[in-house]
């Protein structure tokens, strides 16, 4: 059922006390698919939400441009599990305008994707704890590919003692490697060939890591000697961090974040991998 209204999309759960919760942008793609079946397996209720968040999007993003089907993104998520999909519109969730934001401290925010985007993750935690205070999901299910976004959520979920679980669901790739992305569609042929040389690039730290490299520095010069390779490409960051808290490491010595963001054009891709650390 597609549900636009927060009031029916409460009525509708008043009485549901196991519900799997996948929240989305749209433009579904089989990462997403993976999480709602994911979800299927463990609830009740699945319910995923669609919609296109504008708070997260900083000026000059395509915020007016991000594909929208919400006829066939209705399908698909219902093929696979989902009984509620939820799409409100941006004047039902935010009225004629909010004053109340969550905010996970800097020391998270502001390396990586948030270095470049300093407003994104405010709108990020903002949706995703409000979304939350109206379904009232046991679980919410996110998936690895954005993985800064998932570690501040689960710190806000944490911080906030929200009465539910964060669970993480592996990227799902293309045949080629590439992790599914909606804004894979962007890319035209020739970028799509170079986008490759993203996921290329980690197994290249990995196998050295698998080989004993632990040296941070000597792992990202490798890494970005695998992405000249895309000519088109222009790099955002390339950094390798602690896992848990994000901090700079020069040695892996315990779980870390090996994590990149590259520019075709204006398309900007994000891929990581995580190293579990240790000797």
């Amino acid at each position: 059922m597609l549900i636009d209204s927060i009031s029916k999309m409460r009525q509708l759960l008043s009485n549901i006390s196991n519900i799997g919760f996948v929240p989305t942008m749209g433009a579904l793609h089989d990462g997403h698919l993976s999480l709602i079946e994911t979800a299927r397996k463990h609830h009740d209720i699945v319910v995923v939400s669609i919609f296109v968040n504008p708070s997260q999007f900083s000026p000059g993003e395509d915020y007016d441009v991000y594909p929208r089907n919400i006829d066939e993104d209705y399908t698909l998520a219902t093929s696979v599990g989902a009984d509620y999909v939820f799409s409100p519109s941006v004047f039902e969730i935010y009225g004629t305008g909010s004053l109340t934001n969550v905010i996970v401290d800097d020391t998270l925010t502001n390396k990586l994707c948030g270095a470049a985007r300093p407003t994104h993750f405010k709108g990020v935690t903002t949706v995703v704890a409000l979304l939350i205070n109206i379904i009232k999901p046991q679980k919410v299910y996110l998936g690895e590919k954005d993985a800064q976004q998932v570690i501040l959520l689960k710190r806000m979920v944490k911080d906030l003692h929200m009465d539910l679980e964060v669970a993480t669901c592996p990227i799902v790739r293309d045949f080629d490697g590439l992790a599914l992305s909606s804004r894979n569609t962007y890319l035209n042929d020739e970028e799509r060939h170079e986008a490759i040389y993203l996921y290329q690039s980690l197994l290249v730290v990995k196998k050295q890591y698998d080989i004993g490299e632990r040296n941070v520095e000597a792992l990202k010069k490798s890494l970005a000697e695998v992405l000249k390779n895309a000519t088109l490409a222009k790099i955002d960051y390339i950094e390798i961090l602690g896992y848990d808290d994000l901090q700079s490491i020069e040695t892996i010595e315990k779980k870390a974040l090996v994590a990149i963001a590259v520019f075709f054009g204006k398309t900007r891709l994000i891929d990581n991998i995580v190293l579990e650390g240790g000797f």
